[in-house]
């Protein structure tokens, strides 16, 4: 059984990025709050970390960014209306979603300098442990959950641990790329990444896709990094210096990911989970399967 200062108890939430690709449904709206079915895509991403087994969820916020604090908190009135309305289903999917005491921590990331600075942000929340990183508009349809795939990987290997998924080859400038060493299954001991590496250059088709487990001293890297792809302070880059003195391991894991912070990738999310779901599958397929026929 690993120590408390090794074992993974927490867990980083960049929140504070404008949504400007699904504008202008984020101009009033953190982008964290759309809603996918019927509730929004922050509540699967904690879903995830609670089933991982993550006990304190830091959330780097940033202005405009106070609803998401107060989704996690009572609704006084609106508990006391469902109550007296004999709605206590709702009321009990609802309250299932509240922060426990002491379980949510909000700092703000005061510019927008990327990726790499907003998880430097929660640095003295998280302390000298490992944690997790988890990008709030990246829905990962799997079961078990991405990070407890990645936990269960941690528990064996230590270390740092970043899941991936295979992009096609046309696609790879888009995204952080891992250049694999060895692979063993679905885990591949890495040699380096690059962040939007220039079309044709990539080192494989493992894309970085939003999930990570990682050791405190990416804090002390991120601290002096300079910026790097599109001007700001990127998490791949320190993640690049870490892999210097410590070991890296890509998890490919199960499951189909949701790009939530993208009109196309939201509205997939939407239509694939409302299939899924055993109350709302067969009336989400009646309502959609018009549309299909012309």
């Amino acid at each position: 059984m690993r120590s408390p200062s090794t074992r993974l108890r927490k867990a980083v939430l960049p929140v504070a990025g404008l949504g400007t690709r699904v504008l202008p449904g984020t101009k009033t709206t953190p982008k964290e709050l759309l809603n996918v079915v019927d509730r929004p895509i922050l509540s699967y991403i904690v879903e995830e970390a609670r089933e991982a087994g993550i006990e304190h969820i830091v959330f780097v916020t940033g202005r405009s960014k106070g609803a998401i604090e107060d989704y996690f908190d009572h609704q006084i009135e609106l508990e006391a209306q469902l109550l007296a309305k004999g709605k206590t289903d709702i009321l009990d999917n609802m309250n299932a979603e509240l922060a426990t005491a002491g379980e949510m921590s909000f700092t703000r990331q005061m510019q927008p300098l990327g990726l790499g600075h907003a998880v430097w942000c929660a640095r003295d929340i998280i302390g000298h442990e490992p944690f997790a990183v988890l990008l709030p508009d990246v829905i990962v349809d799997a079961a078990p959950g991405a990070l407890k795939q990645l936990t269960a990987a941690y528990d064996e290997l230590g270390g740092n641990i970043i899941g991936v998924e295979a992009v096609p080859a046309e696609d790879t400038h888009k995204y952080g790329i891992v250049d694999p060493l060895e692979r063993d299954g679905r885990r591949i001991a890495m040699r380096g990444m690059v962040e939007k590496p220039a079309q044709g250059t990539a080192p494989s088709n493992l894309s970085i896709a939003g999930r990570y487990i990682l050791q405190p001293e990416i804090f002390d890297i991120l601290q002096t990094q300079p910026r790097g792809a599109g001007g700001e302070i990127q998490l791949t880059d320190a993640m690049a210096t870490l892999m210097k003195t410590q070991g890296f391991t890509a998890v490919e894991y199960e499951g189909v990911t949701h790009d939530c912070g993208d009109k196309i990738g939201l509205l997939r999310a939407n239509v694939a989970l409302a299939l899924k779901r055993p109350d709302l599958g067969t009336a989400a397929r009646a309502a959609l399967t018009p549309y299909f026929n012309d």
